[in-house]
């Protein structure tokens, strides 16, 4: 049999009838946030290149269009100290990506603790300046879904330095809370100022909506981001690698699909009858915003992003090698 050389995405923004938006402050935020996580010199020039590339600040631009001026620059700040978090975890082991995650989570958790890395000055730094406009629960929420990502962050290494992947069911469950989306919706309520109960989130219909969100953007940044994974040899965090047990990479595209029209579904369904319009109207503004900013930027499909967008026609790229990726990280140095 013939090995696959390219396969088709489904049409996911066709099948979201939701509005988009961006948020006003985008180039004054994005720019100061940007020149903030660059002055820590954590990058080497070809992540600093893919950094840049990868234009974090526009998703949040695209998810909280809404976002008042320290509000959207916070969440710039957010998603910046992620990339530096992920960016790290994904050339480690288990154990190493552990220690990272602990480093996340104590410069939070600890007003006092310091170990004088750049990652523990920057988190730092963003911390104290979501706390000072978040609620209390929203506080707490958010670091507890910091402690399960930073576990999950370390179990998705182990699982890597064991060339394990995982079926479907266990997968759905680690990709959650290892995507950081569960961090990311605590920050809708910082930008809409509101801190809503406990028992908001442990109703059924509040549940069914949320995390068809959260499916939603695990599942298609899944798809979008499969093609250059793969190239990398670190696709097994990756719902399409999951498939692909038993599947062909175009059956497996297929069912990406299916599943995400029936979650759309279940958002578009569930949320007439929940009374949280200003909430449930956010993670929407998640849901399309995601699937526009992955096409707008060369994150997921470099120069053809915009081909790619209107064929829907994905190329694979064959696997880097070692001794490729050394002599560009040589040249992006020079």
């Amino acid at each position: 049999m013939n090995t696959p050389t390219s396969f088709l995405l489904p049409d996911l923004i066709g099948m979201c009838p939701l509005k988009d938006a961006t948020n006003p402050h985008y180039e004054k935020a994005a720019a100061e946030s940007r020149a903030w996580v660059d002055s820590y010199n954590i990058f080497t020039d070809r992540r600093r290149a893919y950094f840049i590339q990868g234009m974090n600040e526009l998703l949040v631009s695209h998810a909280y269009p809404y976002a008042g001026y320290e509000q959207f620059r916070t969440c710039c700040d957010f998603v910046n100290v992620l990339f530096v978090v992920d960016e790290v975890s994904d050339d480690q082991g288990g154990k190493d990506a552990h220690s990272t995650g602990q480093v996340f989570i104590k410069a939070m958790e600890d007003p006092t603790w310091d170990d004088h890395s750049a990652l523990t000055k920057i988190t730092k730094e963003f911390w104290e300046r979501f706390v000072r406009l978040a609620g209390s629960n929203v506080a707490r929420r958010f670091l507890n879904h910091a402690k399960d990502y930073t576990e999950c962050v370390a179990k998705e290494a182990e699982l890597r330095e064991n060339g394990e992947v995982l079926d479907l069911e266990d997968f759905i469950a680690l990709r959650r809370e290892n995507s950081a989306v569960r961090l990311c919706f605590s920050l809708i309520e910082y930008a809409l100022g509101t801190n809503l109960p406990q028992e908001v989130y442990e109703d059924p219909i509040f549940q069914e909506i949320y995390f068809a969100g959260v499916d939603l953007v695990c599942w298609s940044n899944d798809i979008y981001s499969y093609d250059m994974e793969q190239a990398k040899g670190l696709s097994g965090n990756n719902v399409m690698t999951v498939l692909m047990k038993t599947m062909t990479v175009q059956e497996a595209a297929d069912y990406v699909g299916v599943y995400c029209k029936k979650i759309i579904d279940i958002y578009l369904s569930a949320k007439d009858r929940l009374h949280l319009s200003r909430y449930i109207e956010a993670i929407g503004s998640w849901l399309i915003g995601n699937l526009e900013w992955s096409f707008e930027t060369q994150r997921y499909f470099g120069a053809a992003h915009l081909d790619i967008k209107r064929t829907r026609l994905v190329t694979l790229r064959p696997t880097e090698r070692p001794e490729d990726a050394d002599s560009e990280s040589e040249s992006d140095s020079e």
